[in-house]
């Protein structure tokens, strides 16, 4: 994650470890950035179902933030970015760094030999302490899996949800992180991916849609409507998510440097381009222009520019917005023909928009912004680049929807998926936790399990 435009030069701001205080100072600003997207899209999802169903649709988000922040610690970050090995020079510099393509392992457990006042032994982040790159990798792995559940709310149970998170974050996504950013297989291959065009985006969104179709439709889909029951939550939503993105993607250049200033005036453009062209989809072909379409927008230009955050010119990310945006468009509205049940779109945006930025990559990078990324087709006319995007998109996928599949087909042996009928027809908020959003629906406060017992 991350790529420097240059070496560090040691200046008065950095101490005899090689740490740069103004890098460190951006980084646990990015970290906590990163961390607010997590609350961000639980309001923006929870805007979007049923009054019934907010306080279970929230926690599913809130709930990574409970069940990552401690795997990630004890095996979640080894995995993703444990090497096997460091070979150092006789004068201490580190000469190469021996890892396994595909995965890291325990040498990290539980942080050992993460140091809190040194950088990492293998490269990644050389500015700044060790146990920091390492807490803003977390907020990642927080908000990845939460990503998921905007196609599986309003019927799945919260225990199978539970277990499907922890076992996702840990063989799926620690895995693609370290084949992307953990000196593995993808990277080597020389596919770019600033900050989670593949580990985050289409790892969830495919992710999503093989859980949809396993664990199949609500049982009102399609013949009752499902209306967004408080749109102002959904605006909240994507402003804490707009905002938290400046460190998921200006942050993914590990230092207050010029390549995160490329990073945020990108990710601010193409946000912007693709809410204005929802907005003028919705103007011409529906008549009129409404607040989810917008904010999916937004949605949609940040998830599209996640790839190219740190290789594309403040034009390009326009072009990378309008774009990603008229395919969400209308992948919405194919999801929406088709009747298949991805509750609140995560395909159509985070899949779609996701594997529509990993192409468009390979198609306006330039090294005239990032000299370690590469030249796109355009710049180059060589389409090298843009076949190892798709490379790996095609990789992630595999990926993705093979690990989803396999895991929720071993937790339906063991445990029900969903909730039942009853529970899912009264809601899940009375039903899984036992409290209401807004105590208006069941004035007994008790859900059908407890009257009946």
């Amino acid at each position: 994650m991350g790529n420097a435009l240059a070496d560090p030069v040691k200046t008065p701001a950095m101490d005899f470890d090689g740490i740069n205080t103004g890098d460190t100072a951006w980084m646990l600003v990015s970290s906590a950035l990163v961390l607010l997207m997590t609350p961000g899209l639980a309001f923006f999802y929870g805007g979007l179902v049923r009054s019934r169903n907010v306080l279970n649709t929230m926690m599913m988000s809130l709930v990574l933030m409970a069940v990552v922040g401690v795997t990630w610690i004890l095996w979640g970050y080894s995995i993703a970015f444990s090497p096997d090995s460091v070979v150092r020079a006789a004068d201490g510099t580190v000469k190469e760094v021996i890892t396994n393509q595909f995965f890291g392992n325990l040498n990290w457990f539980g942080l050992t030999n993460v140091a809190f006042d040194k950088p990492d032994p293998v490269g990644y982040a050389p500015t700044i302490p060790h146990q920091l790159f390492m807490i803003y990798q977390m907020m990642f792995a927080i908000i990845t899996p939460a990503l998921i559940s905007g196609a599986i709310v309003e019927r799945m149970s919260f225990k199978a949800y539970f277990w499907f998170i922890l076992i996702w974050s840990t063989i799926i996504y620690s895995p693609l992180a370290h084949m992307v950013w953990g000196k593995g297989y993808l990277g080597s291959l020389g596919a770019l991916d600033f900050a989670g065009g593949t580990v985050v985006h289409i790892s969830s969104g495919v992710s999503a849609v093989v859980a949809a179709w396993m664990i199949g439709s609500r049982r009102t889909y399609p013949n009752q409507p499902a209306a967004p029951h408080n749109v102002p939550y959904v605006l909240l939503g994507i402003g804490l998510l707009f905002f938290g993105w400046f460190g998921f993607n200006a942050g993914s250049a590990l230092g207050a440097n010029g390549l995160a200033v490329v990073a945020f005036v990108s990710t601010a453009v193409a946000s912007c381009a693709g809410g204005l062209m929802w907005m003028i989809l919705e103007w011409v072909l529906r008549t009129k222009p409404t607040a989810v379409g917008i904010a999916s927008g937004f949605l949609a230009g940040l998830v599209g520019i996640t790839p190219a955050a740190g290789f594309v010119t403040p034009l390009s990310a326009i072009l990378i917005g309008l774009i990603t945006a008229t395919c969400c468009f209308f992948a919405v509205s194919l999801r929406a023909k088709l009747q298949f049940d991805d509750s609140l779109d995560t395909f159509p945006v985070h899949g779609v928009g996701g594997t529509v930025g990993a192409i468009l990559t390979g198609i306006f990078a330039t090294k005239a912004v990032n000299g370690a990324g590469a030249d796109g087709l355009i710049v180059s006319g060589d389409p090298s680049l843009l076949g190892k995007q798709i490379v790996a998109t095609l990789i992630t996928y595999a990926i993705a929807g093979a690990g989803t599949f396999i895991i929720i087909k071993v937790l339906s042996l063991v445990m029900d998926l969903r909730v039942k009928p009853e529970a899912e027809y009264q809601g899940l908020d009375i039903n899984e936790h036992g409290e209401e959003g807004y105590g208006e629906e069941f004035a007994a406060g008790l859900s059908l399990a407890e009257k009946e017992g």
